[in-house]
């Protein structure tokens, strides 16, 4: 069986569960539309399929997006289980995997020991945030799941006949399961989403492990005792910025269920581990009986030094001749306990600087300190918290309650306090600051955390265009403070990069280069300064949002600005698209393992002095040419009109609302639903608008030299490939009509759009993903069946636009067309 086939087979199950539930007639219909839609897409006429959408009624339109969207969840997880199974057949070198990392490396002139040297001072952190375009409910993905199981037992054919039962048994149930959420999911629903991935990843990194230790005993000719440089941590129940929801019981909440999942996978690994080591001398069995007190521990929920005990255990199995199984038999169990510990994931906090001054000023007050602490000027701030880091004193008095608004701050530091008590450190991560625009804002945290008695490192958010250029000077002058040296002390300082907000304040070639350069200067001012350093990358699964291949963002950093490694978001279906299988995470991480070590041992060089003018003059064209298209005066309507903005507000994808408190504008719309917009209407206006004068700026043959040999710039106009290639200007045609089509924005977007296209393709030398073959026709597989569901969401939408409370009562059947566009298109926030 291949993936034509499960296709095939998928497709014709859902079929017959179309027949048999809805009846012949539905299914008719979903076959007639999906043939008009390829006549239109062939360059047909197009005004069959309007009158016969015109004439659906709502009920019937929420159908057949149905009908198409499930078609869709179905190839996805054909398409899954084909990398699954190419990934599974693979022999030899695998290309972005720890062998070719090492192998690279030695060419390089890295010896085993500088080798071993950049495994120990490196850190890949992984962190999961609840910016969720996963829309399926639990149950839906359960079903999923189920179906996902059973897909590789078609090829069988004593399996296949139970196989095709069970995947239709699951379409059945899904189809009369409802697929929207009644209620928005809680902080706690969120945890657990994210949360559920991590039982695959724990079986994918044994393995990977593994994959390391015999690389490098097969590239340097010697054993070594290098770790994998992985750690995980986690946003959701921790990141306040703008929602409401996440209270300090949210974060008790979580931190609760970090420990119990924890429990879970450290007992199954110790149980597996307690089968495997059966050896005894004589009557008894010591291995066991020191995994059978491990057991016991964890179950009871105690604080247990897990790695000196296993470590212990490991030693003596080899001073034993029983290297192999420490090797391969203990090996699993101790790496799951190193990277997860019994503390699963660390929770980092997230609150607005607003948030934090505001707190602190409450507090300054209360103590008499300062009356109006956020009037006073920077350098005053400055001053002030300066000198309160240098006392211990409390500023709240002592046994007095805090105030709802200071306890909703200072709340969840208190939880991570405990949790930290419960099971160690790790429990917790760093406290990010988000919209940090100076010295005071990264110091007010400290502030707050000493309130009460616990330490943390803060880590400043640089998230729009000026801030990004600002970070720099914040840095330098946050670092030249001996109040805060002392509390950094031999520390990492971590510097979170914006993406989201960068990108819609500038557009997507001018985003790119400004995070380019602070990272290059940000990373001089930590070298001056003789402080460690890890830039904390925001990426979401959009390029307009940082989104692309892992490695390939990775390897397209400034040389040189990867000291003690990077953290990485991971957003949205990203999770599911990556880790949702073993084999698919193992991969997943080794490529990302891959581009951190290449990345990591290139020395600082800076390019050629024509690559970054010809870059800031690109960047100055992209971003004006952008800038005139945001802030036209008819752009919000023209927005408003061709996007599903308003409908996407009502879907009940995530806790957090689509935009920071305010009257509604566009700078305050929230990134995810800018983004979200824009690739609903395949416009995908983000991922590429204004490179084309950007492009124009630099002229062809800079730009050609910059792509042939700068990673950087390959690495954006690849991306920039990506999201060309999934933009569709026949489909966007069709949500142009819900507003103005004549409209001067419409024609001008249009003629961006080819231009642009036309100019990458003279840059890269052939036509668009002409370096990526496969997403390339699973883009073109797909257009076909994802076109009916776009018809059926621009006819609802002039409907539900037409009328006094259209929007309620075209409501389901518009998110649900929605949710269709999601699946269809993926990397959508």
């Amino acid at each position: 069986m291949g993936i034509r086939s499960d296709v095939n087979l998928l497709g014709r199950t859902l079929g017959q569960v179309l027949r048999e539930q809805e009846g012949e007639a539905f299914f008719e219909l979903v076959e007639r539309t999906r043939s008009l839609v390829r006549e239109v897409r062939s360059g047909g006429d197009d005004r069959e399929l309007r009158e016969m959408l015109g004439e659906l009624s709502g009920p019937d339109a929420g159908r057949l997006a149905r009908a198409f969207t499930w078609y869709f969840q179905l190839v996805n997880l054909a398409e899954e289980y084909e990398r699954v199974r190419v990934l599974s057949a693979a022999r030899g070198v695998r290309p972005q995997s720890l062998e070719q990392a090492l192998l690279d490396l030695k060419a390089q002139g890295l010896s085993a020991e500088d080798t071993e040297a950049l495994l120990a001072r490196l850190d890949l952190g992984l962190t999961f945030t609840a910016h969720p375009t996963e829309m399926r409910r639990r149950t839906v993905r359960r079903h999923l799941v189920e179906v996902a199981r059973a897909i590789p037992d078609l090829g069988d054919t004593t399996l296949s006949e139970e196989a095709e039962a069970r995947i239709a048994a699951h379409v059945e149930a899904m189809w009369s399961t409802p697929e929207l959420r009644r209620l928005k999911p809680t902080v706690l629903d969120e945890v657990k989403g994210g949360l559920s991935y991590i039982p695959s990843i724990a079986r994918a990194l044994p393995a990977l492990q593994r994959d390391l230790a015999r690389a490098f005993e097969k590239v340097y000719g010697q054993r070594s005792e290098a770790q994998l440089p992985l750690s995980f941590t986690s946003w959701m129940g921790g990141d306040r910025d703008g929602n409401p929801f996440v209270t300090p019981q949210a974060t008790h909440d979580a931190l609760a269920l970090h420990r119990e999942r924890a429990r879970d996978v450290l007992l199954a690994a110790i149980s597996q581990a307690y089968t495997d080591l059966s050896q005894a001398e004589g009557e008894e069995e010591p291995y066991r009986a020191e995994l059978r007190a491990l057991h016991g521990a964890v179950e009871r929920g105690e604080a247990v030094d897990l790695l000196p005990r296993l470590n212990a255990l490991h030693t003596r199995l080899c001073a034993e001749g029983q290297r192999r199984s420490a090797d391969e038999l203990l090996m699993p169990l101790l790496t799951v306990a190193r990277v997860f510990g019994q503390h699963l994931v660390s929770l980092d906090l997230r609150e607005h600087s607003s948030q934090t001054g505001a707190a602190v000023a409450a507090l300054l007050k209360a103590a008499g300190v300062e009356a109006d602490y956020e009037a006073l000027p920077e350098h005053a701030r400055q001053e002030l918290l300066a000198r309160e880091l240098r006392s211990r004193r409390p500023l709240w008095p002592a046994g007095e309650a805090l105030p709802e608004a200071l306890e909703t701050v200072i709340g969840p530091i208190r939880e991570v306090q405990a949790a930290a008590r419960q099971v160690g450190p790790r429990a917790f991560g760093r406290y990010i600051i988000s919209m940090a625009e100076s010295v005071s804002d990264v110091l007010e945290p400290l502030i707050l955390a000493r309130e009460v008695g616990f330490a943390l490192l803060p880590v400043p958010l640089f998230e729009t265009l000026d801030d990004l250029q600002r970070a720099p000077k914040v840095i330098w002058e946050l670092l030249s403070l001996p109040e805060y040296r002392a509390v950094l002390g031999s520390g990492v300082q971590e510097i979170m990069l914006g993406y989201s907000d960068s990108n819609k304040d500038a557009g997507f070639l001018a985003a790119n280069w400004a995070l380019h350069e602070a990272q290059r200067s940000v990373s001089e001012v930590c070298r001056r300064a003789g402080v460690r350093w890890r830039f904390f990358h925001g990426r979401g699964t959009s390029i307009g949002r940082g989104g692309g291949p892992a490695s390939r963002a990775i390897l397209g950093q400034p040389a040189g600005t990867i000291d003690a490694g990077l953290r990485i978001t991971e957003q949205g279906e990203a999770l599911a698209d990556k880790y949702s299988h073993p084999v698919l995470a193992r991969r997943n991480l080794e490529q990302a393992l891959y581009g951190v070590l290449l990345a990591a041992a290139r020395p600082a060089v800076d390019p050629p002095g024509a690559w970054t003018d010809g870059m800031e003059r690109a960047a100055r064209a992209s971003a004006a040419a952008y800038r005139a298209l945001v802030d036209d005066p008819g752009f919000l309507p023209f927005f408003e009109a061709v996007t599903p903005i308003h409908e996407i507000a009502r879907l009940n994808i995530a806790s957090r609302p689509v935009r920071r408190p305010g009257a509604p504008t566009l700078g305050n719309l929230r990134a995810i639903p800018w983004v979200m917009s824009w690739t609903q209407n395949r416009a995908n206006l983000p991922g590429w608008y204004g490179l084309r004068e950007g492009l124009t700026e630099l002229g062809p043959d800079l730009a050609r030299e910059m792509y042939r040999d700068w990673p950087f710039f390959r690495t954006v106009l690849d991306n920039a490939q990506m999201s060309l290639a999934k933009s569709d200007p026949l489909i966007f045609d069709e949500y142009l009509r819900l507003g103005d089509s004549a409209h001067p924005l419409a024609a001008s977007l249009r003629a961006a759009y080819d231009a642009t296209v036309s100019l990458v393709q003279e840059v890269v030398g052939a036509a668009l993903m002409t370096n990526e073959p496969r997403l390339k026709e699973s883009i073109a597989l797909r257009n076909p069946y994802i076109d009916p569901i776009h018809r059926i969401q621009v006819e609802l939408l002039r409907r539900s636009r037409g009328k006094e409370g259209g929007l309620d009562e075209f409501e389901v059947p518009l998110l649900l067309s929605i949710q269709g566009v999601a699946a269809g298109v993926r990397n959508t926030g």
